[in-house]
């Protein structure tokens, strides 16, 4: 038995040891949210947060969670209203919509991460999920959107100075 914490409640999956966390959260918990695409960690469609990490859950056994928390996309958000999510509704990023969920989770870590990367730094970041419709152009650029509302919310605003 595994407890496992995801998306801020607590769990119990009583599988394997080897068990792919993807086949988990889809299959013992319903999370159906997260992807499965290629099974061996190369598309991007799986992904998830370890602990704010982006990571493939395809590949990674349950048995090594241990206790770290687990954000799946059904958690990023309690109502789509995270910066990643508003900026893809606002470019109207998806074509199939399949890869989405993992491209969402892979750019909320960058931008966790470092919330006004450059477009190199998005690119590096993004290559590694996959679209078979070939969104790239629109998700880089809802990557961009996203980074520039989290710099105009995330900074506070100074007041002048009254004597």
């Amino acid at each position: 038995m595994f407890k496992l914490q995801i998306n801020g409640r607590a769990y119990q999956a009583d599988v394997d040891s080897d068990t792919p966390l993807l086949w988990v959260l889809r299959d013992n918990l319903g999370l159906v949210g997260t992807k499965y695409g290629c099974g061996i960690a190369q598309c991007g469609a799986c992904t998830v947060h370890l602990d704010g990490e982006a990571t493939r859950s395809c590949a990674l056994p349950v048995s090594a969670i241990g206790k770290s928390k687990v954000t799946t996309i059904e958690g990023l958000s309690a109502n789509g209203t995270h910066p990643v999510q508003k900026a893809w509704d606002k470019i109207d990023v998806p074509q199939c919509g399949y890869c989405q969920a993992g491209q969402i989770m892979t750019a909320a870590a960058l931008l966790k991460r470092n919330p006004k990367p450059t477009q190199a730094e998005i690119d590096d970041t993004m290559t590694g999920n996959l679209c078979r419709c070939g969104t790239y152009h629109r998700i880089r650029e809802a990557v961009k959107l996203a980074s520039e509302t989290i710099s105009t919310t995330s900074v506070p605003s100074k007041a002048p100075k009254t004597k």
